[in-house]
């Protein structure tokens, strides 16, 4: 395979050679080559695809006519509308989960780790229904299963036993969530959380929506277990709003402790100005991805499967507007993500790394219509063409046969 005619992160024009799913050369662009059944990458940029940590497919209704927001403020709140809801939805989780996650495949991702809503009202529904697309687009896509109490680990009897069924049927990370607010019992639901993964050695991913002191008084638990089961690398913290509104000095100390236990980060672009800071976490060497987490749901009306967008909220958010910032918003959503699913991968730790495009590097890689970088970031163009392994899996943002 030979990808020709491309700015690898805007460089110059440039030929990329693929073989076995790898990349083997990179080299300028020479006129003379037989670009017979090459990829023509007609001028554009290559990036590489990208990797979505933090996603719902389970969840959405992308691809199902509008409705109305119906849920009240509150995670617990919310859990029963979605709830009340889900089963009325047009098509099966299975149905709604394949196509949503062959539109973000369309668009550029090529790496998801998704959760999978596991309860006393669904059982293992929603887990299956993941499963069925991670398997319908198998060839075009790496996926994670989290088995996630969405409604807690305590709350409702059963819970547990329900995810260690998913843990030993195919779910790759255990899932945890909020252990003061919503089960309110945070020693024994860690004890549940770091049984299961010590059990059936998988990794740990906890959503936390707790706020200021409360959030950082169980993020302390978490990573106190984490050092005391020899857990290193092995723990992903998702949301975590507020962390960075307590102080300077628990800003200081937390970005160490997770850089020291290599605890990443999963992060949804919020709209929030609190947050432990994108580019600190750079420098300490913290994993940091980017996910679109519910997408048009009964949660919220936002998320389009499209991670380029979510790139843009993600520079948004935080207020950048330098070019190299904005490509590392870049980074962060493909390799920054990688590293998190993939922890042999390096870590970023300048903002100014660009890495997913060298020789030996996974050739999954996105091609997409842009002056520069940042450009493409800011015009989020629909002229792109997607390689997973090497082989290209969809053109125009529209998926290619299986």
């Amino acid at each position: 395979m030979l990808i020709t005619n491309v700015r690898p992160w805007g460089g110059p024009l440039a030929e990329i050679a693929v073989e076995d799913g790898r990349i083997t050369a990179i080299d300028p662009l020479k006129s003379e080559v037989d670009t017979a059944g090459a990829v023509d990458g007609r001028g554009r940029l290559a990036l590489p695809a990208f990797s979505d940590v933090h996603c719902h497919l389970d969840s959405t209704r992308i691809g199902l006519p509008f409705r109305p927001h119906t849920g009240s403020p509150g995670i617990w709140p919310m859990v029963m509308n979605d709830r009340e809801n889900w089963r009325d939805a047009e098509w099966t989780v299975a149905e709604r989960a394949t196509h949503t996650l062959g539109r973000m495949i369309a668009q550029g991702t090529t790496r998801v780790r998704s959760y999978a809503q596991i309860d006393a009202d669904c059982g293992l529904e929603r887990f299956e229904g993941v499963l069925a697309a991670k398997e319908a687009h198998r060839d075009r896509c790496e996926v994670e299963v989290i088995a996630f109490p969405q409604a807690g680990l305590l709350r409702e009897p059963g819970v547990p036993e329900l995810i260690d069924e998913a843990l030993a049927s195919g779910a790759a990370v255990v899932g945890g969530i909020d252990p003061c607010t919503l089960d309110r019992d945070p020693v024994r639901h860690l004890d549940v959380l770091f049984g299961l993964a010590e059990k059936h050695q998988v990794p740990v991913d906890v959503h936390l929506h707790e706020p200021g002191e409360l959030g950082v008084f169980s993020v302390d638990l978490i990573l106190e277990r984490t050092r005391a089961l020899g857990m290193t690398g092995q723990v992903t913290i998702s949301h975590a709003y507020a962390l960075g509104g307590i102080s300077e000095s628990t800003t200081r100390r937390l970005v160490e402790e997770f850089a020291e236990l290599d605890v990443s980060m999963a992060t949804v672009a919020p709209a929030q100005n609190r947050s432990l800071p994108l580019t600190e976490l750079t420098a300490a060497g913290v994993r940091v991805g980017l996910g679109q987490d519910g997408q048009r749901d009964y949660w919220s009306p936002y998320g389009n499967a499209d991670m380029l967008d979510r790139t843009w909220q993600l520079a948004f958010t935080n207020r950048f507007r330098e070019d190299e910032l904005i490509e590392h918003c870049l980074a962060v959503a493909s390799r920054g993500g990688a590293s998190i699913l993939d922890r042999d991968l390096p870590r970023l730790t300048s903002v100014s790394d660009r890495p997913g495009l060298a020789v030996g590097d996974q050739a999954d890689i996105l091609l997409v219509e842009g002056d520069t970088p940042t450009a493409a970031v800011m015009d989020r163009g629909r002229d792109r063409t997607v390689l997973h392994n090497g082989r290209v899996v969809a053109e125009g943002c529209e998926l290619l046969g299986r």
